[in-house]
């Protein structure tokens, strides 16, 4: 479980601190009502997904480039030449 990512996400508006990536560690300054490890636990399985999502996404996403140049003759190697991108 990844504390500061749920609660980046899940949280955005809250302020709070962490030290170290345990429950104990976090520091809550926020008037809100600081949540419980268990409604942390509870919400990490779809926040885990939502990354998996966005790095499948970015994935997806370069191979439907890579596909839409190469459908226009086009290397990637020659697009990284013409635009100065490193490998």
């Amino acid at each position: 479980m990844d504390i500061a990512q749920i609660l980046g996400r899940e949280y955005s508006g809250s302020e709070w601190t962490l030290d170290g990536e345990d429950y104990t560690g976090l520091t809550w300054l926020s008037e809100t009502t600081k949540p419980t490890e268990a409604e942390l636990k509870a919400l990490w399985p779809t926040v885990e997904t939502a990354i998996q999502n966005e790095v499948q996404s970015k994935i997806d996403a370069k191979a439907s480039a890579i596909d839409k140049l190469e459908a226009l003759g086009l290397t990637l190697e020659e697009v990284k030449v013409a635009f100065g991108l490193e490998s």
